[in-house]
């Protein structure tokens, strides 16, 4: 195995990117959202590639990309989760699918028994400007545990330092440990409630949404 090296987003990093986006989510419990990856990209990866390039950070090894960090250092100038679900559903008719509108269905119903419940339940993102930037990070299966999350996060959090920003903030499940204690030795800590989040299912099992915090030096 080559070395890894993490750079910038290029645009002939596009094609490539969007391959390791089918890939590098593998075995995770949100591996497969509503089963459409094309409109899934359209949430979580091409918004980052058109909005905010200068966030997204690649690692290359092996000839090839192996993983990903996307991020946003101000998250209430970026579109919300919502806003960038509804428009993928819009433009690629995704209730004209059955598989995928058997996924909403479910998230809908998941949302109306937790009110019948009085559960605690999800809200449109995450808003608080003690940590304003947010990210996700993906690696191939292969390279996790060799350092390459590390280095991607190692990055980020230069940048955020270089930019001055307060804090930052990333979402993740209860239901993946191996995450959870990655990022506490990034240096984030566990943040607020635990929803179930609608519609999601990994062998079976519902997922719990689990949101973590870091504070930087800032301003």
């Amino acid at each position: 195995m080559t070395e890894t090296v993490v750079r910038s987003f290029r645009h002939d990093d596009r094609v490539p990117l969007r391959q390791l986006f089918d890939r590098a989510g593998a075995d995770s419990p949100v591996d497969q959202l509503w089963g459409h990856r094309d409109s899934e990209a359209a949430v979580y990866l091409d918004p980052y590639m058109d909005t905010e390039p200068e966030s997204l950070l690649v690692a290359h090894g092996d000839g090839r990309l192996v993983g990903y960090l996307t991020g946003c250092v101000d998250s209430s100038r970026f579109p919300t989760e919502s806003e960038r679900i509804d428009r993928a559903i819009k433009e690629h008719r995704l209730m004209r699918r059955p598989s995928v509108l058997r996924f909403f269905l479910r998230s809908l119903r998941d949302l109306a028994l937790a009110r019948l419940r009085h559960e605690e339940s999800m809200g449109d993102g995450f808003t608080d400007p003690r940590w304003p930037a947010h990210l996700h990070i993906a690696v191939l299966a292969e390279f996790r545990g060799t350092g390459v999350a590390e280095q991607l996060m190692t990055h980020w959090l230069t940048r955020l330092d270089e930019a001055r920003v307060p804090g930052c903030h990333l979402q993740t499940t209860v239901d993946n440990p191996r995450a959870i204690r990655f990022f506490a030795r990034m240096g984030f800590t566990r943040h607020g409630a635990t929803p179930a989040i609608p519609g999601v299912r990994y062998n079976g099992h519902r997922q719990h949404l689990q949101t973590m915090v870091l504070s930087l030096p800032g301003t």
